[in-house]
């Protein structure tokens, strides 16, 4: 019998794949609780080293700056180490950086710890998708979805938890070290369950040229997705506040409505690649996107700004995932190097979209900043997700799945 964990291995059994699907689950998990590690002690960063708004915008700045360089070089690491022993390497690595940044000493040290904290993160979040693709490709039924539901999942545990923490006067160095010592135990559990990367074989010149053109608009729609997200994550509660007129008690709803709509979304993005395609469901999720801050701008009551924020979740939330397998699937590309490429793009609209709303909403109004939102989804529904359709799956499924058709 072939040896699962073997490149040459030619279809991994059900009950290895199914090892990996949880495996790979896991990882997905403790990224995101990590990751909210950071977000909840960012104020008591702040009042620790008394800086002022922009000087903590230069420290998220750090985090955001050092995944996007790694990016490049991590995709191809990943390639040469392999996803599995990668994602082993990047969660030891995050963890490392983790507890790093809550002991640094003063402001100047926080920065480049920050930065290796951001490239920590990409290499943990390029080699687990890596690895997804390789999961999802021996498959009957696509899974990435529902694994970037996990890391959803694991970001609001790890903040509830964050909070629990606080609330007891547990140390911010002690709770990182817990979240450190979650994230490298999971790491190492699960290596020996993951699955070894498909080979890459050669292709002819027009491959390679369809892959590069491919992996462009794989980019760009990435990039403007991203915005949308990016904007969803800082401008609600504000948005609530000074132009839904929400009480108190409502204004960081707007954030969980978003952030619900996600979760819910991935959870059941699966079933609707799996029933309508990647393509059709992209673009329904841009025209759901569209509606939902449509919806919010138009009808600026708290209601109506909840529902359509809950709306823009569900839209946003298979994006990445269908864009993150259609590059995985290229001809002549490592998935890894793939994935790293438009994963940099996402990172680009996740950090410049926020701020591009709030230079419009400073020379106009925050609606009309938000507009913007409802722009690049209205973009991606009309004409983005028609130019991909030629780079995404042919039908649904995985190509397990459309192996097994084909028989």
């Amino acid at each position: 019998m072939p040896d699962p964990h073997s490149p040459t291995a030619s279809a991994p059994l059900p009950a290895v794949v199914s090892r990996a699907t949880r495996g790979t689950m896991a990882l997905f998990f403790v990224n995101g609780a990590t990751f909210a590690t950071w977000g909840v002690h960012i104020p008591t960063i702040k009042a620790r080293f008394g800086l002022s708004d922009a000087m903590l915008s230069l420290a998220m700045l750090a985090v955001a700056g050092g995944a996007i360089l790694a990016m490049g070089p991590v995709g191809r690491w990943v390639a040469r180490a392999g996803s599995a022993r990668a994602s082993m390497t990047g969660g030891l690595l995050f963890a490392l950086a983790t507890v790093a940044i809550l002991a640094m000493p003063s402001f100047w040290l926080l920065l480049p710890a920050l930065a290796a904290f951001g490239m920590a993160n990409a290499a943990f979040d390029v080699a687990m998708n890596a690895q997804a693709a390789t999961v999802e490709a021996g498959r009957t039924r696509p899974v990435m979805s529902a694994l970037h539901g996990m890391f959803s999942l694991g970001g609001m545990a790890g903040a509830g938890a964050g909070g629990l923490m606080l609330s007891l006067g547990v140390a911010p160095l002690a709770h990182a070290a817990m979240m450190a010592g979650m994230t490298a135990t999971v790491a190492l559990g699960t290596l020996p369950g993951l699955l070894a990367d498909h080979p890459v074989l050669p292709s002819a010149a027009h491959h390679r040229d369809h892959a590069v053109r491919a992996l462009w608009l794989l980019g760009l729609l990435a990039f403007l997705g991203l915005i949308g997200e990016g904007a969803m994550y800082d401008w609600t509660s504000v948005y609530m506040r000074d132009v839904a007129q929400a009480p108190d008690g409502w204004i960081s709803l707007g954030y969980a409505a978003f952030s619900g709509g996600m979760a819910c979304g991935r959870f059941g993005g699966d079933r609707l690649r799996a029933r309508l395609g990647d393509g059709a469901t992209l673009t329904g999720s841009a025209w759901l996107g569209f509606g939902g801050i449509a919806l919010a701008l138009l009808v600026p009551l708290p209601l109506a700004a909840l529902a359509g924020f809950t709306l823009m979740g569900l839209g946003a939330a298979n994006m990445v995932p269908i864009f993150f397998v259609a590059a995985s699937r290229l001809p002549g590309v490592a998935p890894a190097e793939a994935i790293s490429r438009v994963a940099r793009f996402a990172y680009l609209g996740l950090l410049l979209g926020p701020v591009l709303i709030g230079g419009v909403a400073h020379l106009a109004n925050l609606r009309i900043g938000l507009a913007l939102v409802a722009l690049t989804m209205g973009w991606i529904a009309l004409a983005g997700a028609r130019s991909a359709r030629r780079y995404l799956p042919a039908r649904a499924g995985t190509p397990a799945a459309q192996a097994a058709a084909e028989r």
